[in-house]
């Protein structure tokens, strides 16, 4: 009799509705955000350590250098006019003062190679090199010069300085030669330029000959750097070549290599730079230094679109040695399509509990979920060793067999179980496929979630979503 009892209270308790059913499901999807995101937060953490690493790595060897120069820099005596009180009398003195003018060369020619290498500690890995800048630049004074309102028995000529910029200078090797007119100067450290925050070498050079000549500069200068060499061009002419065996160069800053002159394969690249003063838009005669050029992660896409929309304020041009594969930044990606998997999964359970009749608890949503978000800390984790190819294909592998085998005990079946484990591996591998074509990641995205919805929609259109809590009502 008891028994009879017992069977007749658990028919009688009423179902969810499948309105209920698919609230509920929302909700868990609603809770699993929460460590969706913290897997971002750690996606980032790691990413910053990397950088963290990386400069450690590098420290001692050169940062990200600037290189500018060489420019004549003469002292002259400028006439400057004050009013002070005197006396209860306004007077207006003029003093003469001390003061710069930077000549930029008429032409310069720079040749570089990269010699590039991979330094490397614990899963961290830095491109550097070691390059030798050579080159000639030719000086003289502009036929306009007195438009300047300088005049040349103001000019100390013997007291001229050749200066050459380097960002950091820690990176500067041995067998620096520098001549003027194949008279070698002795070089001497700091006076800079603007262009890289006033680090660099300089020489006493004598340039009585400018007055009524031509000056010419040879030089050889070995540095060392990593990830990225920039040149702030300020010349009538500036010809820069630049060779390396790193096949995946990155061309950024305010000018581009020719193209006819330019090629890159999997053997290295080569560029050559040409740019005009009358594209730099600045005289070749100044009184004043240029501001400091800003060296730019290349990698960040925020950082590159605000440099992209406001421009140097200093003309640049940069080389930088890329890794092929952008590891956080792909993860992170990956990790944006979250909400995509769970999703799809879910419903695939929801249509099993409201279709085929299967129960399925929200602890089970949760455990489910559970093992999606944790593919995306396998995929990070893998990453950082074994690369983000290899990585991709054994979180997924792990995470659709994990999924596979504990549907089978949910939905009682190992074909329902199949078929799960079917829906997850196309998922993994339309977004694997989207984050390989970045161009079109978001038509691709939105139309896969076009016909899954039309998919459900035809599956459900004659599922009557509040039919349970009616039946309840009755009883």
């Amino acid at each position: 009799m008891t028994e009879i009892q017992e069977d007749e209270v658990e028919l009688s308790k009423p179902e969810r509705s499948p309105g209920a059913k698919f609230l509920m499901v929302l909700l868990m999807g609603f809770l699993l955000t929460i460590p969706l995101f913290a897997t971002w937060l750690m996606v980032y953490d790691r990413q910053d350590q990397s950088e963290i690493a990386q400069q450690s790595i590098v420290s001692g060897w050169g940062g990200k250098q600037v290189f500018a120069g060489p420019k004549l820099v003469l002292p002259y005596m400028a006439r400057v006019q004050e009013t002070v009180e005197q006396d209860g009398k306004t007077v207006t003195r003029t003093n003469r003062v001390r003061r710069e003018l930077y000549l930029a060369p008429q032409t310069v020619k720079l040749d570089s190679i990269l010699n590039t290498q991979t330094k490397q500690r614990a899963i961290y890995e830095v491109v550097v090199y070691d390059t030798n800048i050579s080159g000639a630049a030719q000086f003289s004074l502009p036929d306009d010069f007195e438009r300047n309102g300088i005049a040349i028995e103001d000019i100390d000529f013997t007291a001229a300085e050749l200066r050459f910029g380097l960002s950091d200078a820690r990176g500067l090797a041995g067998d620096n030669k520098v001549s003027l007119d194949g008279q070698a100067l002795t070089l001497k450290p700091g006076k800079g330029l603007g262009e890289t925050g006033n680090s660099g070498f300089f020489a006493w050079v004598d340039a009585t000959k400018l007055i009524d000549g031509k000056l010419t500069a040879d030089f050889a200068i070995r540095f060392k750097g990593n990830q990225s060499v920039t040149i702030a061009p300020h010349a009538g002419q500036t010809e820069w070549t630049v060779k390396s065996e790193w096949p995946h160069p990155s061309f950024t800053g305010s000018f581009l290599p020719e193209t006819e002159h330019s090629k890159v394969t999997a053997e290295g690249f080569e560029a050559k730079y040409v740019i005009t003063n009358l594209a730099l838009g600045t005289s070749l005669v100044s009184t004043q230094a240029r501001q400091q050029v800003a060296t730019r992660n290349t990698a960040d896409a925020a950082d590159a679109a605000y440099y992209a929309s406001v421009g140097d304020v200093t003309p640049s041009a940069t080389v930088s040695l890329i890794q092929p594969v952008d590891l956080y930044g792909q993860v992170d990606r990956a990790a944006k399509y979250g909400f995509l998997i769970i999703g799809f999964t879910f419903v695939a359970f929801l249509l099993f509990d409201l279709i085929g009749g299967i129960r399925i608890s929200s602890v089970q949503y949760i455990l489910i979920g559970a093992a999606l978000v944790l593919f995306f800390i396998l995929l990070l984790a893998f990453a950082e060793i074994i690369g983000f190819a290899l990585a991709f294909v054994t979180a997924s592998t792990a995470t659709i067999g994990l999924i596979t085998a504990y549907s089978a005990s949910v939905l009682s079946s190992w074909r329902r179980a199949s078929l799960v484990g079917g829906l997850l591996a196309g998922l993994y591998g339309a977004i694997y496929i989207l984050l390989s074509l970045e161009a079109y990641s978001l038509l691709i995205g939105s139309l896969l979630i076009f016909v899954a919805l039309a998919g459900v929609m035809y599956v459900t259109r004659r599922l009557d979503w509040s039919s349970s809590l009616r039946r309840a009502s009755r009883t």
